[in-house]
């Protein structure tokens, strides 16, 4: 059978046809798209832990918290305060974002805790100390995102005792 350059270039177009959405191919569609946007945010947050003293009680509060995605990376650099009124700790992070679904991401991470008046309580111990972290957070409209996470702060009481925060809020993203 012969050939005729018609034929061979039929047969280029046809191929090359049937082979580009290899190259052309984006991410899956079954794939979560990352959350990837920065956002600052307020909400509550709480205690769940007592170090074990008089003066170590669970406490409620407030939190103000913020986010910088990386960019074309699955991290963060996140601040939180955490704060009532006796007290507050300031918590520098970094996280590793994973996506679970679109626009929303789990993230686990460690920072560190610095409180503002030692020795007395406040939503993540009485003392500074390493936390480690793990939440969710999700843009939930254009603009708008909420979040949650809790925090465990390393013997966060001065008995040497760990802490246990959770907080929540809503953020507007920049």
């Amino acid at each position: 059978m012969k050939l005729s350059l018609k034929s061979i270039a039929t047969l280029s177009a046809v191929s090359a046809l049937a082979v580009s959405p290899l190259f052309f191919a984006g991410s899956a569609s079954a794939q979560p798209v990352r959350f990837d946007g920065s956002y600052v945010g307020a909400g509550v947050g709480g205690s769940l832990t007592q170090g074990g003293r008089g003066n170590d009680e669970s406490k409620f509060g407030g939190n103000i918290q913020g986010r910088f995605a990386v960019p074309n990376a699955p991290v963060s650099v996140r601040g939180s305060v955490l704060f009532d009124g006796d007290n507050s700790v300031i918590i520098p992070s970094l996280t590793y974002d994973v996506p679970v679904a679109k626009n929303t991401n789990l993230y686990v991470g460690a920072g560190y805790g610095f409180v503002q008046k030692d020795g007395i309580t406040s939503q993540l111990g009485n003392k500074d100390a390493a936390v480690i972290s793990a939440g969710v957070e999700s843009e939930v409209a254009r603009g708008v995102v909420v979040y949650s996470d809790a925090k465990y702060g390393i013997n966060a009481y001065e008995g040497g005792a760990g802490s246990v925060s959770l907080v929540g809020g809503v953020g507007l993203r920049f």
